[in-house]
């Protein structure tokens, strides 16, 4: 079912010659937000860990044939159109963004910063999109056609090569330079590192989580936490947040006792410790 949510949106569009990729972009925006949170503790782990794999699987597929046509189609180079084409899609990058991003600043509470702003234009990876839309330019004589697909899968190259290659040390020579200048401050590329350093809402006095509900909720997002959230997302009742916490210490007794039993596994018998405790400790959920 969750497959076909997310699939329908794209048939709907393509039949109806509009954007699919936009369709799907803001299908899963907003299964992400609200449908999402209609599934059991459970299986919202099991969704996500399945998506995950395939979209993995999917990208791997993708960059497979995107390295397989450079010796599957013939080619026309043309140096001074490649290099034309990428100055003007980083130019026309920056004109995007920074302008759109000083516009949104004057609206937002956390303000976009002129690192982050950087590194969006920096950071403008081409890929499968670009070079389906270019082998799909049937209306065009065969020179240009050809001349276009190789243009397309040369800036293809060049941005996932060279830029997407280039981003970490960009970051790291960044965060190094305001740690010099601030004497503070660590650049983190885990996503789990940076929601684990996030406020928890325990922590918080009640008049603390009022203060940050108010700050929090204006504009479209109190709109949609009034109305929209509650339309469009059921209760999770206490019954069910018990019987997932008791399938989920099930599971995890179940997964390290077969670790455990498994030989030459003394190096890794502590890590799987300190889940068992922290699933044990969520009775306050």
């Amino acid at each position: 079912m969750m497959f076909i949510f997310a699939y329908a949106p794209y048939g709907l569009a393509e039949g109806l010659q509009l954007s699919g990729i936009m369709a799907i972009l803001f299908c899963g925006i907003v299964m992400s937000h609200y449908t999402h949170f209609n599934l059991s503790p459970v299986s919202q782990i099991t969704v996500q860990h399945l998506f995950r794999t395939a979209a993995f699987v999917g990208e791997t597929c993708v960059f497979a044939y995107l390295g397989m046509s450079i010796f599957s189609y013939d080619h026309k180079f043309e140096a001074a159109f490649i290099i034309w084409s990428i100055v003007l899609i980083l130019v026309g990058r920056a004109v995007n963004i920074f302008p759109l991003t000083f516009v949104l600043n004057y609206f937002r509470e956390t303000k976009i910063s002129r690192r982050n702003q950087l590194i969006m234009w920096f950071s403008g990876l081409r890929g499968a999109i670009a070079f389906a839309l270019a082998i799909n330019l049937d209306s065009l004589e065969e020179d240009k056609r050809r001349l276009l697909v190789t243009t397309t899968l040369v800036i293809v190259l060049f941005t996932l090569l060279v830029l997407g290659g280039s981003t970490l040390p960009l970051l790291k020579c960044m965060d190094r330079r305001e740690r010099n200048n601030e004497n503070e401050g660590q650049l983190s590329l885990s996503k789990t590192a940076a929601e684990g350093s996030a406020v928890e809402a325990e922590q918080l006095t009640d008049d603390e989580w009022r203060l940050t509900k108010r700050i929090a909720m204006k504009g479209f997002t109190k709109i949609d936490a009034k109305y929209l959230v509650p339309f469009l997302t059921r209760k999770v009742t206490r019954q069910e947040l018990r019987n997932a916490q008791h399938e989920m210490q099930k599971l995890t007794s179940q997964w390290y006792s077969e670790v455990r039993d498994s030989p030459d596994t003394s190096d890794i018998e502590v890590e799987f410790q300190q889940p068992t405790r922290k699933i044990a400790s969520t009775d306050n959920l």
